[in-house]
């Protein structure tokens, strides 16, 4: 185990205990930082005693940052969310406060900084997720010229929020509602792709500076997807395709519920296809073999066939 500490925001998220179980098993020292420490400790036997530690901060408000990242050989920033409630906005979160954290990472010396965005948020231009990823990351830019952002598209893998709850659905639902029927592409990565894409931001040099795409090998469309749930699962569903149009209006009503399936900015987003550009460098050219669904994704629905 080095000296080196490297601290992660947003760390005890789905993501997060992927990157911080492999920078422990890489030998740093790793600081996580979180809304919610005593949800966290489930990561500290992932390293050595003594080399994970816990501790508060909410983006939400910049002046829980105070002192947090000192001594930090790199921030990486894994915070980000899907919908607004209450002071959590996506402006406040992933704008302002990205900006915040590595204006504070410069003032504590930190040399390196990593951050998480998501893929096609350059396009998409409808949602407000998207605009404010873009915010955080040209602000981020701004103050740390050679940052490294990765740009992932839907990750997957045992405890995500995509398969998981489409399976989940199934179970109760006579069919699934497909928004925008097969307009909706995807090019799912791997979970613990994802985490080794961060982790080579923090340890090779030569990714800094860059925007990475990270995709799996394959496209889907957003009915394929469902498909392969219903395949997975045991809980082969009826597909009945919505229009945006009426997604949204239904997404309206509902968004402002706790725990709402869908809200109007989602379905906004939906109408970008999230699939690689080209134009800039992915997994490959980080020394990473992308994993395909099928190799992961059955084997973490296929619980869901004994509780039918």
């Amino acid at each position: 185990m080095n000296d080196r500490i490297i601290t992660v925001v947003g760390g005890s998220g789905f993501l997060g205990r992927y990157v911080v179980k492999q920078l422990a098993q890489s030998g740093f020292r790793v600081r996580v930082l979180c809304r919610h420490p005593s949800k966290a400790f489930f990561l500290k036997p992932m390293g050595d005693v003594g080399q994970i530690a816990i501790d508060y901060v909410d983006l939400g408000k910049p002046e829980s940052l105070k002192a947090k990242l000192a001594n930090s050989y790199a921030v990486i920033n894994l915070v980000g969310i899907l919908a607004e409630s209450g002071r959590q906005k996506f402006s406040r979160i992933q704008a302002q406060g990205a900006e915040k954290l590595a204006q504070e990472a410069k003032a504590a010396n930190v040399k390196y900084f990593v951050q998480l965005s998501a893929l096609g948020v350059d396009k998409a231009t409808g949602s407000k997720y998207a605009k404010s990823k873009l915010a955080g990351e040209q602000a981020i830019k701004a103050i740390y010229p050679h940052a490294v952002i990765l740009r992932p598209s839907l990750i997957f893998g045992a405890e995500d929020n995509f398969f998981n709850q489409f399976a989940a659905l199934s179970r109760f639902l006579p069919f699934l509602p497909a928004i925008g029927g097969s307009k909706p592409h995807f090019q799912p990565v791997y979970v613990d792709d994802v985490a080794q894409a961060v982790v080579k931001a923090v340890t090779d040099p030569a990714t800094h500076g860059k925007i990475y795409e990270l995709g799996g090998p394959e496209v889907f469309s957003f009915m394929q997807l469902l498909r392969l749930v219903g395949v997975y699962s045991g809980f082969g569903r009826k597909l009945i395709p919505v229009p945006f149009a009426m997604a949204s209006f239904g997404a309206f009503f509902v968004q402002n519920i706790p725990g709402a399936p869908i809200t109007a900015d989602q379905v906004a987003l939906l109408k970008y296809d999230n699939v690689l550009s080209g134009e800039l460098p992915g997994l490959a050219e980080l020394g990473i073999n992308a994993t395909p669904i099928e190799a992961i994704v059955p084997n973490y629905l296929s619980h869901y066939r004994s509780v039918s």
